[in-house]
């Protein structure tokens, strides 16, 4: 499925949410993503960390522009795995990279929270434990009927975003956090006549 254009990949006439419909001019890593990735609820701690490095760098961009870069992340960043880019100790040549958004605090904050990342797994077991014990475990399922309703932040946004900052977590505001629960399955957002939603699979 990867490799089919988006043309094909929207004329397979299912029905998706908003952003990733055909109205929209969705690009196909958007539509990929959409499909396959958001809102489904993950537990791996690997793929946790990636989304919550990307959502950082959306920050002030478009997704579009984070998903197109995802792989040049992915090999600059050991493939996110925590422990080896805690241990990075420059991001000097990051800064060279042309693949990836060269912002400096970004950069330094992927590390950062890669080594906060290391002492919530620490203290919680796992740092999937730590994020998902907010909603004790469970999704909350928005029941979206139009895209144009889902908010951009929330109390529970809110609240995860004073306990990250406060654990020492970087470029984690309520908007990006909102964001990242959208993303990694904890809240629901996708439009209930989605053939994607979690919900109708």
């Amino acid at each position: 499925m990867r490799n089919q254009q988006p043309a094909l990949l929207l004329s397979d006439q299912k029905k998706r949410c908003a952003w990733a419909s055909e109205i929209n001019k969705p690009s196909p890593e958007m539509i990929l993503y959409h499909d396959l990735e958001w809102g489904r609820p993950s537990h791996d701690d690997r793929y946790l960390f990636e989304l919550l490095c990307l959502e950082t760098y959306q920050a002030g961009l478009s997704w579009a522009i984070v998903l197109k870069k995802r792989d040049a992340f992915r090999r600059a960043f050991f493939n996110f795995e925590i422990k080896r880019v805690a241990e990075v100790t420059s991001i000097e040549n990051l800064l060279l990279n042309k693949d990836i958004i060269r912002n400096r605090m970004k950069l330094s904050a992927t590390v950062n929270n890669a080594k906060i990342f290391l002492k919530i797994e620490k203290e919680y077991g796992s740092f999937a434990d730590y994020l998902w014990h907010f909603t004790n475990g469970k999704t909350i399922d928005n029941h979206v009927l139009n895209h144009a309703d889902i908010p951009s932040e929330n109390q529970l946004s809110i609240n995860i975003s004073k306990q990250m900052k406060k654990t020492g977590f970087k470029f984690t505001g309520p908007v990006t956090i909102y964001s990242y629960l959208q993303a990694v399955g904890i809240i629901n957002d996708h439009q209930i006549d989605c053939q994607f939603n979690p919900d109708n699979i």
